[in-house]
């Protein structure tokens, strides 16, 4: 048994976790405490406090009790915002809170990127277009090509929440650009899980989702690798 856990702010589309854990059909554990959001809003200084060392830290005792391998801090937003250096300290603080091996899906991302071996990606973001540049301002300073950004508007986790799967498609439609090699779809408080197979032949090409790259760096972090076709090609790859 492979127990990692996440901190997840709010509630939006944390029943992807289970999902995942049901279609990884294996002997993993996903553990999701909920942070204290603060106010919902993609918006810099809601998403700067919104991951703060004292909201992180409050999560760690009951993941810790769950048995917990790994930690991730299962927010984009709320880690690129600080920018790569100030993302690294806050993953840091978060595994000497911990005790723990730990990261965000912001790192997530870079990792899963290299892991497929691509180089050009395009950006397919719920967020205003402000806070989608952050993000791949971060994708860029770890070496990695954003070919294009795009970014809905959406203020609130609450309403990407709401979004199904028809929304989705039409998302990483409008985002993909035909050199691209990945399309990115950032935001954790989207529902994704369900669609990543069919996300991928849409496309035709690798989608990385956030729920999904988590998933997959929590795993990282125990050292465990587990192998599937119903999440994507980040999951297939592994042996």
């Amino acid at each position: 048994m492979t127990a990692v856990g996440f901190l997840y702010p709010g509630h939006s589309a944390e029943d992807d976790y289970p999902r995942i854990e049901m279609l990884l059909d294996s002997d993993v554990r996903l553990s999701v405490v909920h942070t204290d959001i603060g106010e919902d809003a993609h918006r810099v200084d809601a998403l700067l406090e919104m991951g703060s060392p004292a909201r992180l830290a409050a999560g760690v005792e009951e993941l810790r009790l769950a048995g917990a391998e790994a930690v991730v801090w299962a927010c984009t937003s709320g880690s690129f915002v600080h920018g790569p250096e100030g993302a690294q300290d806050q993953v840091s603080l978060l595994a000497q809170a911990a005790g723990l091996p730990a990261s965000s899906t912001s790192f997530a991302f870079t990792h899963a990127v290299r892991e497929l071996g691509v180089t050009r990606v395009a950006v397919a973001a719920t967020y205003p277009d402000d806070v989608a540049q952050y993000f791949a301002d971060f994708l860029k300073a770890a070496d990695i090509e954003v070919l294009a950004t795009l970014g809905s508007g959406v203020v609130t986790a609450a309403e990407v929440g709401t979004w199904g799967r028809d929304e989705v498609l039409e998302l990483a439609r409008a985002g993909d650009r035909p050199d691209a090699q990945a399309v990115l779809l950032p935001d954790t408080a989207l529902h994704t899980a369900a669609y990543l197979p069919e996300l991928e032949e849409a496309l035709g090409k690798p989608v990385l989702t956030a729920n999904q790259v988590t998933v997959w760096e929590a795993l990282r972090l125990a050292d465990r690798r587990v192998r599937t076709k119903n999440l994507g090609a980040l999951f297939a790859r592994q042996a």
